[in-house]
């Protein structure tokens, strides 16, 4: 498939698939959501109320969703920003698993800066291929970015 090719029923079918997989990287987190545990943790004064979390990530997923159809349409399941695309997705859904899940603040911030890392290189790839894919992944990488320091804070408040 290449940006020129209209969008047909095999088009549609895998819009399906990437939204699909957005979606189930949503409910993973969805099912580490935090609880008492996290409550409890030393938090720094700048960490959001906890409903700013769902508010965000909501947006943030639409618009990860969306990147994702057009760099399949602009490079198909095997270009490379598709390919990293898929891969920040899955760190995507491990991070919540570590911290919240396994309640492993440390393997949390490794998963997150490999994330900000595969997002960034994901917003580089697509950028000259899908520019617009690349624009609706910023508000993603800053973000994420935030919740890196986030992670970081909380992981060197609690050792």
């Amino acid at each position: 498939m290449n940006k020129a090719s209209p969008p047909g029923v095999k088009n549609w079918v895998e819009y399906l698939i990437v939204v699909t997989l957005v979606v189930a990287a949503a409910a993973v987190g969805s099912m580490f959501t935090p609880g008492e545990w996290y409550q409890q943790l030393d938090k720094p004064a700048w960490t959001p109320p906890n409903w700013v979390f769902p508010v965000a990530w909501t947006t943030l997923y639409a618009m990860i969703a969306v990147a994702g159809c057009l760099l399949l349409r602009a490079d198909g399941w095997y270009g490379p920003a598709m390919r990293w695309w898929l891969g920040q997705l899955s760190l995507n859904a491990l991070w919540s698993w570590l911290f919240f899940g396994q309640q492993q603040i440390d393997w949390a911030l490794v998963d997150i800066v490999l994330l900000l890392a595969s997002i960034g290189a994901t917003v580089v790839l697509a950028w000259p291929r899908q520019r617009a894919a690349a624009w609706l992944l910023l508000p993603y990488l800053a973000w994420v970015g935030f919740a890196t320091a986030l992670n970081a804070a909380i992981w060197q408040l609690n050792r």
